[in-house]
Parts: structure tokens; sequence; C-alpha cells
């Protein structure tokens, strides 16, 4: 018999991580790999795949007798890209993983700003202006690029800190900016109300100004959250 392919598997997983994070398979709901080949039309051996998928990320637990259980938010991976993903894409789940991360961000980001100041190297220093001057200008028909730049920059920021765990976390920090260009307004500038911010920042980088940089990435996270879709 042959095998099905990759694309199958993930379009299950897909479909049962939205399920389980949008609430439409609640904490404490019990299915087995049957009601798994039978909605989706899959082998049992893609459905196995699927559960032990859903298990790494710590969505379900599985024994021969109960069969597969949702567990609660607290079980999860939630710094897991797919998790992270499946929130955002969930009209019920998008606003509390955009509260989440932006905490998050601003529990780490100031922080990163300050360190950058005392220890992002010269090269470094000149990316982060050189990336800051080109956000000033206004994104038309190039909204993905203007994006892409824009989370350069935090990365960047993220990076000259020094800190190799702060540089490590940028994929999970970062998933809000994508998010909000996702699913958002699709004509929405992602630095909108912040750019002018962000070569402030850069420039506090560039002198060495610890305090004032930390304050200035403070105030372009505030303002995403106030400017928040």
């Amino acid at each position: 018999m042959t095998e099905p392919s990759a694309p199958l598997l993930s379009t299950v997983l897909d479909a049962l991580g939205t399920d389980i994070v949008s609430g439409a398979l609640p904490a404490g709901e019990r299915f087995t790999l049957n009601d798994l080949c039978e909605r989706f039309g899959i082998s049992r051996t893609v459905a196995r795949e699927a559960m032990r998928a859903l298990e790494q990320l710590g969505m379900v637990s599985s024994s021969r007798r109960v069969g597969i259980t949702v567990l609660p938010i607290s079980e999860w991976a939630v710094y897991d890209p797919a998790i992270i993903s499946w929130r955002l894409g969930s009209e019920k789940a998008r606003d509390s993983q955009r509260t989440s991360l932006n905490d998050l961000r601003l529990a780490i980001e100031p922080v990163a700003a300050g360190l950058a100041a005392q220890h992002a190297s010269p090269e470094d220093k000149e990316e982060i202006l050189e990336l800051a001057q080109r956000l000033q200008v206004t994104p038309t028909r190039r909204v993905g690029e203007h994006l892409a730049t824009d989370l350069r920059f935090h990365a960047m920021v993220l990076h000259a800190s020094g800190n190799e765990m702060f540089s490590a976390l940028s994929p999970y920090l970062l998933s809000m900016v994508r998010g909000r260009s996702l699913y958002g307004s699709r004509k929405r500038n992602p630095t909108a109300g912040t750019a002018q911010l962000h070569l402030d920042l850069a420039e506090a980088i560039v002198r060495g100004d610890s305090p004032g940089a930390e304050k200035i990435a403070r105030a372009i996270l505030l303002e995403a959250r106030a400017n928040k879709d």
C-alpha cells in the first residue's frame, strides 16, 4: 500500500491544531484514531502520525483505554511556531496570542535594545541604522519588502544585544509582526506611527545611549499595542 504524501499529513495536522486552539476541540475532548480516519478519509498510519505530532506539541495525550484526549493550553509547547501560527490564524485565539507575544516583547526587547547600545559591533550599528533609514520610506506596493526590513531591524537589535538567548527568541517574538501583516489589513504599514521611533532607536544604539534605547524600544511596542488591528 502506498503511503500518503507529507502534504496530506500536514493538512490533517493543521486542521486538528486549528480546531484545538480555537476551542472547537476543547480541553478534555476525546476522540480515537478511527474518528480521525473517518473525518479525513485517511489511513490509520497517517492518523497515528498526526496524533504523535500533536503529542509532541503537548496538545493531546493518548492511551489505549481512553483514546486521544485534548490537553489544556498549560501543557502546550506555546513557543512552537506551529502553535503560534495556528493561534494567529484563528479568529477566536488571535487576540490572546497577540497579547501574549506583545507582553513577551515588552519584557525582552527594551532590555535587548539597552544591551545593544552597550555591545553592538560597528557592523551591527551600521546595519541597524541603515535598516531604520529604509523604514522611513512609506511602503506603496512593496509592503512585503517593508515588512521584511522591519523584521530584520528587530532581529538585529536582539542579535546586537550580545545575549544569545534573546537572539534565539527572535522568530517567536517577531511572529506577532508577521501575524499582523497576514491577518490584519492588507494595506497596513507595519511601522505606521513608529517609523521615526525606529530611527530614534537606531541612533540611540549607535551613540551608545543604553537608557534611551530601552525607553524608545518600549515606546515602539506600546504604540504597536495601541494600534493593533
